[in-house]
């Protein structure tokens, strides 16, 4: 048996391709498993192999500003978010706002040291890591993975500190690379 008689014996054939009438088979990209035409790189056809169950909540008494259509609740590459119900004539999006107790008191704004124009906000990556970055990206990339404390490096004057947990404590630290200021445990 050769090699491609091998592969294609172990490929499931699952439709027929719309546009030259080839078998499909499940191939396995960067994104996923999708289903590509056999007889790629002749035929470029390619289809999700399972539809995305997309979450569409209506928010019902909230419009969109652009175009005054309702807003929806949806399901993204990154998590939720909130979208005009108009897509793809419309194109709003916006985050989805945490939830914040009234307890809980709202953290100080801290000008960003790097373009001393924007303001340090907190951010998550899209794997769920918090970390705080300048709200005048991408003119700024400035960001710090550990929450800024609006005070000066006593040693290198650098306009903010960080909180830094260590094994054992809490410590404010400068997050500058050449300063090696480290405060006493908190």
């Amino acid at each position: 048996m050769s090699k491609d008689e091998l592969t294609t014996t172990h490929l499931k054939t699952i439709d027929l391709c719309p546009d030259c009438g080839s078998e499909l088979h499940i191939r396995n990209g960067k994104q996923g498993a999708f289903l590509g035409c056999t007889r790629y790189p002749d035929c470029d056809y390619l289809r999700p192999l399972h539809e995305k169950s997309e979450i569409k909540k209506v928010l019902s008494g909230t419009s969109c500003p652009l175009c005054t259509k309702e807003l929806v609740l949806k399901q993204g590459r990154y998590g939720l978010f909130i979208g005009c119900s108009d897509y793809p004539q419309c194109e709003h999006t916006a985050q989805l706002s945490e939830t914040t107790n009234k307890d809980e008191e709202k953290e100080p704004e801290i000008s960003c040291p790097s373009c001393k124009k924007g303001k340090l906000i907190k951010r998550q990556s899209r794997f769920g890591k918090t970390f705080y970055a300048c709200d005048n990206y991408p003119s700024c990339k400035y960001a710090v993975n550990d929450k800024p404390v609006n005070e000066f490096c006593p040693d290198c004057h650098w306009p903010i500190l960080v909180e830094r947990k260590t094994a054992a404590t809490l410590r404010i630290i400068c997050p500058q690379k050449g300063c090696s200021y480290r405060g006493k445990p908190i």
